[in-house]
């Protein structure tokens, strides 16, 4: 951009980004006749912004035209939660040479972790599942720990 003499068309700080992010996703459910949308986001936020506009323009919750996806093994607790109310879920399994592919999820994977306490908060939900899988949380003693 420099050298062509226009402005950086890349977002100066994470807050821009999801700014600019967000506007976008609004615009396209705002569209959606024309617009279908595969919203590709571990920012729980932006994920809520989605559902919120779905309720607002009266989009079904299963509605063809509108996806959620996450990357395989990243935000499993966003997929889950959109899946298990019945929204449209995809988990992203990127594929391909090991010298395209991993420069890739380590990517990603800064870019979670620039996510304010969103990765401990992770970790501590699949300790949390682990746990239930394993017969360790009941429903009861699950209760008791958050009331606690």
């Amino acid at each position: 951009a420099a050298k062509m003499g226009y402005p950086s068309p890349i977002c100066e700080n994470k807050e821009a980004t999801d700014v600019n992010y967000n506007g976008v996703l609004t615009y396209c459910l705002a569209h959606i006749d024309d617009i279908h949308v595969f919203i590709g986001s571990h920012n729980e936020m932006s994920n809520y912004l989605a559902l919120q506009v779905m309720e607002d323009k009266g989009i079904a919750i299963d509605d063809d035209r509108v996806w959620f996806s996450q990357l395989f093994g990243m935000s499993e607790h966003i997929s889950y939660n959109l899946a298990q109310e019945g929204y449209n879920v995809a988990k992203l399994v990127p594929f391909g040479p090991v010298r395209e592919v991993v420069p890739y999820l380590i990517r990603r994977a800064e870019e979670n972790t620039s996510v304010k306490g969103q990765t401990s908060r992770e970790l501590g939900l699949l300790y949390e599942e682990r746990k239930r899988r394993n017969g360790e949380i009941t429903k009861s003693n699950r209760e008791s720990e958050l009331a606690g």
